[in-house]
């Protein structure tokens, strides 16, 4: 009997190893959880790019936007665990959305192999341009006056835009009602439109028309200024005590993707993160890189921003479902 368990193991171990041997043989497949436009697309797509010239491949994005992600993790937990189909992860897939569904498809630690993070992104906390408020307090006043009627958009449930504004209303003792779009950018129109009053959008999508004068910009949901718009308050600094929320992005592979796949990932990631055009570039568009620390230790961080976000959002009363 022990000799047929370790044949089989050898068996499993050769098959392995030669499935990794003819990576990439095939087009890869980036899942991106958000709409095209997105700060998720954004990235991918920067990335994919780089990445279709390091392994010689065609790589192409894949926009699953709906459900907060979820059908779009779940597309990748079922996939082939070859390489071929690379997920684009966040917060909001893997730290929010076990608290705000009461079922999703796919678990964010058993079903994947982290790979490394990104970049994160803070929110800005946007109105239009001629609303009368001059600042997160005024919002604040406004919401206690009208309780139940002042909306915020969103790009989805689960997305950090939503958790930005659960998060306000915890911490302020206000209900802002939840609106949430098909994407950010429709998110983003609506508040540009004027047909929502309030926003909390990834700085990298919102920033340009901030400069542009078609969105006025309140605060930055970071604990720390933004050095994209170091004129503009925290939350904190303007009176929300407490407040941080800042997005992270990052890559990660069907569970059982041999080892020697996800070194090969991680090591031709890095050395895009730190192509000095390709941070340039996202640098310019409002993104803070981070440390493109080892797929084990980034499993690790996923595993405690799950432990951090649930008991939040949960105290929080808010549901996708």
């Amino acid at each position: 009997m022990n000799r047929f368990v370790l044949s089989v193991l050898a068996l499993a171990l050769v098959a392995g190893g030669a499935s990794a041997q003819g990576f990439p043989s095939k087009t890869i497949t980036i899942v991106v959880p958000l709409a095209a436009g997105s700060t998720a697309d954004i990235v991918s797509r920067t990335f994919g790019n780089e990445l279709a010239k390091a392994f010689g491949q065609s790589v192409v994005v894949d926009n699953r936007a709906g459900a907060g992600g979820t059908i779009a993790m779940a597309q990748v937990a079922r996939a082939a665990p070859d390489g071929a189909t690379l997920a684009f992860i966040s917060q909001g897939t893997h730290a929010f959305n076990p608290a705000l569904y009461s079922k999703i498809d796919y678990d964010p630690v058993k079903d994947f192999v982290a790979v490394t993070p990104i970049a994160s992104v803070s929110n800005v906390m946007i109105v239009h341009p001629t609303d009368p408020a001059k600042t997160a307090l005024d919002m604040v006043a406004r919401a206690k006056a009208k309780p139940g009627e002042v909306n915020f958009s969103s790009g989805g449930a689960g997305t950090s835009h939503h958790i930005s504004g659960v998060l306000f209303g915890q911490l302020t003792g206000t209900n802002i009602v939840h609106v949430p779009y098909r994407g950010a950018p429709q998110g983003i129109l609506a508040v540009m439109n004027g047909e929502i009053p309030l926003g909390f959008f990834n700085t990298p999508t919102v920033i340009s028309q901030i400069k542009d004068g078609k969105l006025k910009a309140l605060a930055v949901t970071s604990r720390t200024r933004s050095p994209h718009l170091p004129d503009l308050p925290t939350l904190d600094e303007a009176g929300i005590k407490g407040y941080d929320m800042v997005t992270w992005f990052g890559f990660a592979l069907p569970a059982g993707t041999p080892q020697p796949i996800v070194d090969r990932y991680y090591a031709e990631i890095v050395k895009i993160a730190k192509d000095p055009e390709v941070r340039a570039k996202m640098v310019a568009q409002g993104f803070d890189f981070m440390e493109q620390v080892s797929p084990a230790a980034f499993g690790e961080f996923i595993k405690a921003e799950i432990a951090k976000w649930g008991p939040i959002v949960k105290a929080s009363g808010a549901r996708a479902d």
